[in-house]
């Protein structure tokens, strides 16, 4: 009797493993091997091999000839920037900062993590008439900053060292360290707290918080921040917005991090 073609496998079974994919290159610390997205995916190297061909053809992926190692390619990132301009996306963001406002007094914002500097994303004024103005798409240096110290305190010493150079570190005021030993204490009370501080090491007359906004595998990939006038607040004043700025960071999480079982 001869044997019955395989059955090919169904459409929405494709675009989910090329999805998965995806994730996988884009969530990478570092451009990944074929290997590395195999052993991600846990689906034959073969199917892998094919799917990432398909995906590189369509300008989603990017395969660099000499490493042959992946990253996003051009198609993927136009496509992430036009989401993070998604005004359906945004609101409930914009609306968690909003109500962190209304607790706090002080301005709010959202950061993420954009190679060698902080990326507002979203930002909430204060209605009171001395504040900081920083309009979203500001990029701001990572050592000197609350939501920096955030993202640099969940790397390793030698990953830090070498994405903010040699040694000193740009001075913005008297209070900027410029150092790795001063500012690897400071990284360290960061992970302990799970709370980064700005006092007047970027803007002379500024404090911040920041807190983690943190996906399934305990990864802190963003921020909220609260910035206010040190002529007002103090360091130890500002702690006080930590519930208020967690809770905004627990209602951005959920818009941005798929659940268990919406991933499997």
């Amino acid at each position: 009797m001869p044997h019955s073609p395989p059955e090919a496998a169904p459409a929405e079974s494709i675009a989910l493993r090329a999805f998965a994919a995806l994730e996988c290159v884009a969530a990478g610390a570092q451009a990944l091997t074929l290997d590395d997205i195999t052993a991600s995916l846990a689906l034959p190297k073969s199917t892998v091999f094919r799917i990432l061909n398909l995906l590189t053809a369509a300008g989603l992926l990017h395969r660099d000839a000499s490493s042959k190692r992946y990253t996003a390619g051009a198609r993927l990132t136009a496509f992430a920037v036009e989401l993070w301009r998604n005004a359906s996306l945004r609101a409930p963001w914009h609306r968690a900062l909003e109500l962190a406002v209304q607790e706090t007094g002080e301005s709010c914002n959202l950061t993420l993590l954009e190679h060698d500097r902080v990326l507002y994303i979203d930002r909430v004024e204060t209605h009171q008439p001395l504040r900081l103005h920083l309009d979203i798409g500001t990029r701001v240096p990572l050592h000197c900053t609350a939501s920096g110290k955030i993202f640099l305190s969940q790397m390793s010493p030698a990953a830090v060292q070498a994405l903010l150079g040699p040694e000193p570190y740009e001075r913005f005021t008297p209070s900027t360290l410029t150092t790795y030993a001063a500012l690897a204490a400071e990284l360290e009370q960061t992970r302990r707290t799970q709370c980064g501080i700005h006092d007047s090491e970027l803007f002379a007359d500024s404090v911040a918080v920041a807190v983690p906004i943190t996906d399934l595998n305990g990864r802190w990939f963003a921020a909220v921040a609260m910035h206010a006038p040190a002529s007002r607040a103090s360091i130890a004043s500002a702690m006080q917005a930590v519930p208020a700025l967690q809770r905004a960071a627990r209602t951005i999480a959920a818009t941005m991090v798929c659940s268990p079982a919406a991933q499997a």
